[in-house]
């Protein structure tokens, strides 16, 4: 578990998400989890004036989720990237299951047992851009 404190987690979360444009990504299921449903909204990151990817939250399986897809435009006009996503639980400000991958085109979390807190999914470039999805309690 990573913990941050308050000011960094509220500063990490208060990254709104883009509402407007279109969802791509078709995730199926999680690592170890066939079963699984989106919760909450679709957050976006953008990168260098385009969409760099999508971040979703699910839940199944008694656990969170959170989900980071590269979108194919971003991807074929890039050789290499860095990605990392995570399940931010708002009820002790931390970031659980964070998985960082380079030139992968899709990053799921580790499951994470926090299906009683109030939680969101978290997508950032290391030391860039970054958003996240609605809060689901």
């Amino acid at each position: 578990m990573m913990r941050l404190s308050t000011g960094t987690l509220a500063a990490f979360l208060a990254v709104p998400a883009i509402g407007a444009i279109p969802v791509t990504a078709q995730a199926e299921s999680a690592p170890g989890c066939r079963s699984i449903v989106q919760i909450g909204s679709t957050a976006h990151i953008r990168h260098g004036g385009q969409t760099f990817a999508s971040v979703k939250q699910f839940t199944g399986c008694g656990k969170n989720w959170a989900y980071l897809f590269v979108w194919a435009g971003y991807r074929g006009s890039h050789r290499t990237w860095n990605a990392c996503v995570a399940v931010a639980d708002n009820s002790d400000r931390s970031l659980n299951g964070t998985r960082c991958r380079t030139r992968t085109k899709q990053i799921w979390s580790l499951g994470t047992r926090t299906l009683a807190h109030c939680t969101q999914a978290a997508g950032w470039i290391p030391d860039g851009p970054r958003a996240s999805t609605s809060k689901r309690c």
